[in-house]
């Protein structure tokens, strides 16, 4: 059968689709161009708006590939694909940016370990620092003490410097045992002098490092409630991509729900284009099998007057363009981008504006000129036996009829282009048979 020119077997009539506008707004097909292009593999440029030639050319080149695959889609699978499309394409998005906030949050979570750890420690610190500061505190009171005393001792009297030693001496070995003594204390007091020295120095060691680990803790302190706020910040942001994530896996799990209705709905578009397709090859077998019959008969006739028959004959030039405008579309396989199957396009099609002049490509008679189901308004031309096949074209999608029955000539208007049937936009696609067969219209125009 045909569905916009896309040939397929009977037997696939399940990937075809139902409930069909006739007339698919442009606007939509290029809105959905734009969207699902990606399905095609194109590559979209990131600017449509460039002025200069290169990226706007690329991009338009791009929406006519996408529209041309989507001919024959109606609008409500084109509506389904194209929000289950848009949708799909924010989840990568959405997954990366769970990714990094969850990144984020395990950085933040880590710092923050960190400088509690490091806080710990400060604290430890702080806490030796003061026992070790009220130790050296007690050891310079009493070292200070001792002093005390030994000045005390030696102002009143009592002292026992070596002269005082010797004055009170009664004896040679008095004396003797007496400046002994006198050295040992002497000794326990310069002992007692270095020591509370050292105490001092001790305590202002330790002071000033009590101060810089206080400071520390001050400091870390602030930097602990600094990663707790960002910790928590960044758990909110990974909680909130999270959602979202969740939220577009949900939504793209229903719009594929709703897609796969969409195309399941579809089959009755596919039966009756199935049909359309029969009828319009048992026409045209049936033309093959008459004008052959009838060529037969003039080669038959010829001979019996004895006249020499020469039968017509063609190749590529023989048709000529059937309008004024670019060929945008080759006849052959395409890809459909929403249910990923191979089709055969079979025809070429002209990318001109509805209501343009379509012209019959050769000498024939219009054979049929109606409603054509996929292909809208269409006008099936027979040329004869050319060759040794019974040629025949067809020219889709039109807006209006010039001609609808009788014999035409080569260059006759016989038609305005449109956009009836299943089409994405204004254009003529045009077709070739041979023996109700298609054929690649280039082997013939």
């Amino acid at each position: 059968m045909v569905l916009e020119g896309i040939v397929v077997p009977m037997g696939s009539m399940r990937h075809l689709r139902s409930t069909r506008r006739r007339v698919l707004d442009r606007t939509l097909a290029v809105g959905v161009s734009l969207c699902c292009v990606s399905a095609l593999g194109i590559p979209l440029a990131t600017s449509v708006s460039a002025d200069t030639g290169g990226d706007k050319q690329k991009v338009d080149a791009q929406v006519q590939q996408l529209q041309d695959a989507l001919e024959g889609t109606s609008t409500a699978l084109v509506s389904a694909y194209q929000a289950w499309q848009a949708t799909s394409a924010k989840v990568p998005a959405a997954q990366a940016a769970l990714a990094s906030a969850q990144q984020r949050e395990k950085a933040a979570d880590e710092r923050n370990d960190d400088v509690a750890a490091q806080l710990a420690v400060a604290t430890a610190d702080e806490a030796r620092s003061v026992e070790s500061a009220k130790t050296h505190a007690q050891e310079l009171v009493d070292t200070q003490s001792t002093l005390d005393n030994f000045a005390a001792d030696a102002f009143q009297g009592g002292g026992s410097s070596q002269l005082s030693v010797a004055l009170g001496a009664t004896s040679a070995d008095d004396f003797a045992t007496r400046l002994v003594l006198a050295d040992t204390i002497t000794s326990l007091t310069n002992a007692a002098i270095t020591d509370l020295q050292n105490a001092k120095a001790e305590d202002v060691a330790q002071k000033a490092y009590l101060t810089s680990v206080r400071a520390e803790i001050v400091t870390l302190k602030a930097q602990v409630q600094a990663a707790l706020t960002t910790a928590s910040s960044a758990r909110d942001v990974a909680q909130r991509a999270q959602s979202r994530l969740l939220a577009l896996q949900k939504q793209q799990a229903a719009l594929a729900h709703s897609l796969d209705a969409q195309k399941k709905g579809e089959q009755a578009r596919l039966a009756v284009a199935a049909a359309e397709q029969a009828r319009l090859q048992a026409m045209l077998v049936a033309q093959a099998a008459a004008a052959r019959a009838a060529e037969a008969a003039r080669a038959a006739s010829a001979r019996a007057a004895g006249q020499n028959y020469v039968p017509a004959t063609g190749s590529t030039g023989f048709l000529s363009y059937p309008a004024n405008g670019p060929i945008t579309s080759e006849f052959g396989m395409r890809l459909h981008p929403i249910y990923h199957t191979w089709g055969l396009h079979s025809g070429t099609d002209f990318g001109i504006p509805c209501g343009t002049a379509v012209f019959a490509t050769a000498d024939g008679t219009v054979i049929s000129a109606g409603w054509g189901g996929a292909d809208g308004n269409r006008v099936v031309i027979d040329h004869g036996i050319i060759s040794g096949v019974d040629l025949a074209t067809t020219y889709n999608h039109l807006s209006s009829f010039v001609v609808t029955s009788g014999p035409v000539k080569r260059g006759q208007l016989i038609a305005y282009s449109g956009t009836t049937g299943w089409s994405t936009g204004c254009h003529l696609h045009f077709e070739t048979l041979e023996n109700g067969q298609f054929v690649n219209p280039r082997k013939w125009i």
